[in-house]
């Protein structure tokens, strides 16, 4: 019933604008967007694409048998490649579970928008929530080693207990031992692809993505079924250091892809970060000669939270809801956390604190030392102090 709407529809559409060439076409062409989505299976979608396509492909002349502008009506059928083509890939997202987020939608991630070229159109498997604006980047070599996927894997598992989501790009080695790191300590974890979100790879890492929807995201910049080409991985390389605070290199080559992503993340002012290994192995050079340049050499997680600046916009914990204004907050005790909650944005005596949080003054002039060590906190002139 669906496949026959569509396609009178496609036939009334014609019509008019042949009749009527002051007619906004494209405003006409909504109903068979909606129609075709609508439509799950496409079918009609897909006639009116392989049909139109035929038509502009081989030269039939058979504009020529039609009422007014032969080249009118060619452009109709192009316009009508363009619409039936995006009437199937909504319908396929529709029906697969996929959620289609454009640039304007409060749920893409507001740090891809400040990037000088960011995704149009972003393909979800999965949920993005508000809390993955605190995410870490781990990257590495395909063909690692035991000691890179050990490392990776611990990284993974420490930065999502602390509150982090981990993000790589689901290919061999490093990326999927990132992966299944966060995933077994039960933290987030995203997966930027540069295949679509239905054509998975490597393949065998298909069972890996399902876990990676139903506990984070599986994300890609393209359609549902594209292939996997060789110039989309750099392109999504960018994105996986795009929605990161910083980006972790877990072992690699100097011909890596992962410095690639060191590289997008140093030209989008974000954090590189190099886990050193064996002077022996060359899976080691490119981490090496990462940290001579100024990547950060890292070890454990504090690492990490030390080196990571103030965010830009506050985030919520996923762990209990409260706003991160700074990475190093995650690594907070219940002490030194309640302290910092009773600081407002604005300076403020301690007395002020010690009366808002409750607790003696021994315990906040203690915990105020702390939280000025870790960067939290400033002491202005005379009695006052300033929330970083």
């Amino acid at each position: 019933m669906w496949s026959f709407a569509l396609v009178v529809a496609a036939l009334l559409v014609f019509a008019l604008d042949a009749a009527i060439p002051v007619l906004t076409i494209h405003v006409l062409y909504v109903p068979l967007i909606i129609l075709g989505a609508w439509y799950l299976s496409s079918r009609a979608a897909w006639l009116l694409f392989a049909l139109c396509a035929v038509l502009t492909v081989y030269d039939f002349e058979w504009e020529s048998h039609l009422p007014g502008d032969g080249q009118r009506w060619k452009r109709i059928a192009n316009d009508v490649i363009v619409v039936s083509g995006g009437a199937i890939v909504m319908g396929l997202a529709l029906s697969s579970d996929i959620r289609i987020i454009a640039e304007y939608d409060d749920a893409y991630p507001r740090v891809l928008r400040d990037l000088p070229d960011p995704p149009g159109i972003l393909f979800v498997k999965g949920r993005i929530i508000p809390s993955d604006a605190l995410a870490i980047a781990i990257v590495g070599a395909r063909h690692a080693t035991h000691y890179g996927l050990d490392q990776a894997e611990r990284l993974a598992g420490g930065l999502a207990r602390a509150g982090f989501t981990v993000v790589s790009g689901l290919a061999r080695g490093i990326d999927a031992a990132a992966h299944r790191g966060a995933l077994s300590a039960g933290g987030r974890t995203i997966a930027i692809l540069a295949s679509g979100v239905l054509n998975i790879y490597p393949s065998e890492n298909k069972e890996l993505s399902e876990q990676i929807a139903a506990q984070g995201a599986v994300v890609s910049e393209s359609p549902p079924r594209f292939e996997p080409l060789a110039g989309m991985f750099p392109q999504r390389n960018r994105i996986i250091s795009g929605v990161s605070l910083g980006v972790v290199v877990v072992e690699a080559s100097v011909r890596s892809g992962a410095l690639i992503t060191a590289r997008h993340a140093a030209e989008q002012g974000r954090d590189v970060f190099a886990i050193p290994g064996p002077v022996t192995s060359r899976m080691s050079h490119g981490c090496h000669r990462l940290i001579r340049d100024g990547a950060k050499l890292v070890e454990t997680v504090e690492d990490v939270l030390e080196e990571l600046g103030p965010l830009v916009a506050a985030a919520p914990s996923h762990v209990d809801g409260s706003d991160i204004h700074h990475p190093a907050e995650l690594s907070l005790n219940d002490l030194e956390r309640q302290v910092l909650s009773a600081i407002p944005q604005q300076p403020a005596t301690i007395d002020t604190v010690i009366a808002a949080s409750g607790l003696t003054a021994p315990q906040v002039l203690s915990t105020l030392s702390v939280l000025e060590m870790r960067r939290l906190i400033r002491r202005l002139s005379g009695n006052l102090i300033l929330r970083l």
